[in-house]
């Protein structure tokens, strides 16, 4: 692949990226309240105690929180400056993948791994589905080439640029930005037998530069919570805010401190990578399957030329992963810059030798077949659910379809065309999402489309009260305002209250005067079902929310 092609391409998903940043309104619940309480940073001047709508927040460290203050400052209160430091982010663990890649691999495979990361369906989710893995995956990425470079070269800036990456990590979620260097490094000196590395003076430096950087947020976490003891955060009174985040925050999932339970099967992020590391998801595996076999082979000692950083970090970090009692799909994330330098290793072979020739010509027929389905699906999606979307949006992705079979069946083409019809596919599904589907879908998304109706309407948000729930961040930060949630005896004549439908004939027992001023039909839009996506269907399966007035 030469560089104008790999140029192009990567281009392309960085429109992509951008398009998903201005166009898609932000999901409940942790990328709307993530931006609700950087607002909130911003209004109070509170940048080392955390609040969410005016309570003590303690789950995320600030790092995300800080810098999207900063652009809000800078650019306002939008949707788009709350994710602009995390779609930078994405871009340096793209060049980091990059440059680690090419520390060890010929430039055609560095490329390809960027390619790889950079067109994975993960990273355009969370490029508008914004959380702090996207900055925490920028973070590790570069603190593994600098150290990785550092240890090649033992240049001092690498050094400190590579702790000082961990330390932003640490201050972006937690511990974890520590343990995956780790993870990916310990058994790559392992199998090559650097036993030195594990005992260098220059580890004490880099532990010191990460206590330095730590400093801000943990005088914010003392003052917060450790000078005042008992503070209930999610039921549970918290004696130390400093023990949360260095120690139950992380390895209180093991321990059973954690008050979360999510998910705790050891195959849920494999099953997730199944769609959030697509195009490359099964040459991915079969890549880190030949690794593994060849290291058996090699009786597990590598020579000097060869890595394990990427194979065996990505390994540890998912077994750590996995045996957490509390796990979502993208607490993966943060190692996928790593599984892409492992896909890229493999297609290189797969692709541009002979090494799997008969191999490439099975999996270029499945893909081929499962990329087609894609794109009827992406079809139907713009034709069926959503009125909204203009007839004319399906047409256009049956012409993409059209371009998609172009690609495969033409005779000669000057790359390899399972890489050619993958990028195609998931750069061009994603537009349409991000132009179309989200957009329609979240419009039953009661937070923003509440905050829309009120700030049309020029309603003043003074007099309007949540009853007895929150109804979604979304609602408080597009509306640039807090609302406060009030029970049914709280109420007075002199507010409008947005509540579900179902609580009408208790509101009109207090007040017989009450009006409905609007009713809006919403959705669990993170939760798709069939049902819902089916319009004959969908009305079963809405939830409707008044603004009434008292």
């Amino acid at each position: 692949m030469n560089k104008n092609t790999f140029n192009i391409i990567i281009l392309s998903v960085i429109a992509v990226y951008i398009i998903g940043m201005f166009c898609v309104p932000l999901m409940d619940i942790d990328a709307a309240q993530y931006a609700s309480i950087s607002r909130e940073m911003l209004e109070r001047k509170s940048y080392l105690q955390l609040y969410d709508l005016g309570k003590d927040y303690l789950d995320k460290p600030p790092m995300l929180f800080w810098l999207s203050a900063l652009c809000m400052k800078i650019f306002g209160i939008h949707d788009w400056a709350y994710r602009l430091p995390s779609f930078l982010f994405s871009l340096i663990a793209i060049y980091s993948t990059f440059r680690l890649a090419y520390i060890f691999y010929k430039k055609e495979i560095a490329l390809l791994s960027a390619l790889v990361l950079a067109t994975s369906q993960a990273m355009f989710l969370i490029n508008h589905d914004v959380r702090t893995d996207t900055m925490l995956m920028g973070w590790v990425t570069f603190s593994l080439w600098q150290l990785a470079a550092w240890y090649a070269t033992k240049k001092w800036k690498n050094f400190l640029l590579g702790f000082i990456a961990i330390a932003g990590g640490m201050m972006t979620k937690g511990p974890i930005a520590l343990m995956v260097p780790a993870f990916a490094l310990v058994p790559h000196f392992i199998l090559r037998r650097e036993w030195k590395n594990f005992f260098r003076w220059e580890y004490l430096l880099g532990i010191l530069i990460i206590a330095i950087a730590l400093i801000p947020m943990s005088i914010g976490l003392y003052e917060q919570y450790d000078m005042h003891p008992g503070k209930i955060i999610n039921n549970v009174p918290i004696k130390s805010g400093l023990r949360f985040y260095y120690w139950t925050q992380s390895f209180g999932r093991y321990t059973g401190e954690n008050v979360f339970k999510e998910m705790n099967d050891f195959t849920f992020l494999l099953q997730n990578m199944l769609w959030s590391f697509l195009p490359w998801i099964i040459f991915f595996l079969m890549g880190l399957l030949l690794n593994v076999v060849r290291l058996v082979q090699d009786k597990f000692k590598l020579t000097q030329k060869e890595e394990w950083i990427t194979t065996g970090g990505f390994i540890v970090t998912y077994c750590v992963l996995a045996r957490s009692q509390a796990q979502l799909p993208h607490y993966i994330f943060v190692v996928f810059p790593l599984a892409s330098i492992v896909t890229a290793k493999f297609l290189y072979k797969l692709l541009f030798t002979s090494e799997f020739k008969k191999l490439q010509n099975v999996l270029s027929i499945f893909h081929f077949i499962i990329f087609g389905l894609l794109w009827l699906a992406v079809i139907v999606l713009m034709y069926w659910p959503f009125a909204t979307i203009p007839k004319f949006v399906s047409i256009i992705a049956a012409i993409c379809f059209i371009g998609y079979l172009i690609i495969i069946f033409r005779k000669k083409v000057k790359y390899p065309k399972l890489l050619l019809a993958a990028c195609f596919t998931t750069i061009g599904i994603n537009i349409f999402l991000n132009t179309s589907f989200y957009p329609s879908l979240l419009l039953y998304q009661r937070g923003n489309t509440f905050a829309s109706y009120i700030q049309n309407n020029k309603i003043d948000k003074n007099n309007i009260v949540l009853l007895n729930e929150n109804i979604g961040h979304s609602l408080h930060f597009y509306s640039n305002h807090i609302y406060p949630i009030v029970s049914l005896n709280e109420l007075n004549n002199k507010e409008m209250v947005i509540a579900k439908k179902d609580s009408l004939p208790f509101i009109m027992q207090r007040f017989p005067a009450a009006t409905v001023v609007t009713e809006i039909k919403t959705y669990g839009v993170t939760q798709l079902s069939l049902p819902f996506l089916n319009p004959k269907l969908r009305e079963k399966e809405l939830i409707i929310y008044d603004l009434i007035k008292l």
